[in-house]
């Protein structure tokens, strides 16, 4: 029997052949410790990496890691009809679906010219959509933050709320939690009854427990000792990084897409919008919480306006009326051939959409969430981009990390609130 003979490297040899991960990583040798936080680590929010190099206990470098997650959605649309993808944006942030959902139909409706056409029953409809899941996502990013840093009982208020928030999605879409609810020039159907009154009366229960959420944080001697002067983002920095949502208005920058370019019915609509002073992270949570507060006041506002009323009693469209668009109703296709011929096209085919190129942004609880598409036309995309707000408003940990504490990092990763979902794609 052959002996297997093993040599071993002179030490020096070794380190000489040794390679970095990468060329960033160049720099990283020497007597600072370098060290990798995930990508499974509960404060990453998902399965970010981060490479930071140590000086003790400060950052003085850190090198953010993405891409664990990517899916290639973007290129998986070049293959799908427009309203076959509409599943995939759920995907996007996991935690406002509805609004990718109604945010992608409105950049497929700009192609098709009828993004301003919609009914007015339907434009409420989707509002009211956008704003429970702009709740539901800060609610759960408020928890999460608030856990990271040591207060475990606001995540147990925040979720109760977001339970509620999944039994309207369910009752609404059928789904509590990836509904596909949105479609191609309206929504897949009506409220059912009741829906609407039980909406109104989450509103009020939502800012009870925001004021609780209140008092336990905002003057937390702890929460106030981890959160204010870290992380801070300039107003230059944050332009010039491209933030966009909260974390943009929490270091002074008035601006936000249901304001600058309105689209749906929120210029008919009166809501405030919250911007911080300093720009660290005691300011992005202030600036999430005030805009619960400013959503439930536009939740109101559409449950009062809405077309039809609660039970829609005068029969208010929630559909264009194109059934070139549309899916005709099934008691039409089972006994008309015109409407059994659109059926198989738009299921086959797809809503037949002009060549062109448009691109529409709006307002995502974390950031501005846009799709610019490429037509050819036919039911297909040619190309298809998304720019997801977690992804660029991650660039910029490595200009506001080092300095900073290595316990500084979960209170600023929990202040930006990012998701994974919609960074990787």
């Amino acid at each position: 029997m052959a002996v297997q003979e093993i040599t071993f490297k002179d030490p020096a040899l070794r380190v000489a052949d040794a390679r970095p991960a990468s060329d960033e990583l160049q720099d990283l040798q020497g007597d600072k410790l370098v060290l990798n936080m995930g990508p499974s680590h509960p404060a990453t929010h998902g399965v970010l990496r981060l490479t930071v190099e140590l000086d003790g206990e400060t950052i003085t470098k850190a090198i953010p890691d993405v891409g664990y997650l990517h899916r290639g959605d973007e290129k998986i649309a070049e293959n799908m009809t427009w309203t076959q993808f509409i599943p995939y944006t759920d995907r996007l942030d996991y935690l406002a679906t509805i609004a990718n959902n109604v945010h992608y139909a409105l950049a497929v409706e700009k192609l098709l010219g009828i993004h301003d056409k919609l009914p007015p029953r339907c434009q409420y409809l989707r509002v009211i959509c956008c704003e429970l899941a702009r709740i539901s996502a800060h609610l759960l990013g408020l928890g999460a933050f608030a856990m990271d840093v040591g207060a475990l009982t606001v995540f147990m208020h925040t979720f109760s709320e977001r339970e509620k928030i999944y039994n309207f999605y369910e009752s609404l879409t059928g789904a509590r939690f990836t509904t596909s609810y949105t479609r191609i020039g309206g929504v897949s159907r009506d409220t059912p009854p009741g829906w609407c009154a039980a909406v109104k009366q989450f509103c009020g229960e939502v800012l009870a427990t925001l004021e609780d959420t209140d008092k336990l944080l905002t003057r937390n001697r702890i929460f106030v000792d981890r959160t204010r002067d870290i992380g801070i983002i300039s107003r230059a920095q944050a332009i010039d990084y491209g933030l966009t949502g909260p974390n943009l208005r929490g270091s002074g920058v008035d601006y936000d897409v249901r304001k600058a370019t309105p689209y749906l019915c929120y210029s008919d609509l009166e809501f405030d919008i919250p911007i911080g002073e300093t720009g660290d992270s005691y300011d992005r949570y202030l600036v999430r919480m005030e805009e619960m507060r400013q959503s439930v006041r536009i939740l109101r506002q559409c449950l009062d306006r809405i077309p039809g009323g609660f039970d829609n009693s005068s029969n208010e469209p929630v559909n264009v009326a194109d059934g070139k668009i549309i899916l005709p109703k099934k008691d039409r296709v089972l006994t008309s051939m015109e409407e059994l011929i659109h059926q198989f096209m738009l299921v086959t085919e797809g809503v037949n959409c002009p060549p062109g190129e448009v691109y529409f942004g709006a307002e995502n609880p974390k950031g501005e969430l846009g799709f610019y598409i490429n037509s050819r036309g036919g039911g297909t995309p040619y190309r298809l981009k998304i720019r997801a707000p977690s992804f660029v408003n991650l660039s910029i940990l490595p200009e506001i990390l080092p300095g900073h504490m290595m316990s500084d990092i979960v209170s600023i990763l929990g202040s930006l609130d990012f998701v994974m979902g919609e960074c990787d794609r």
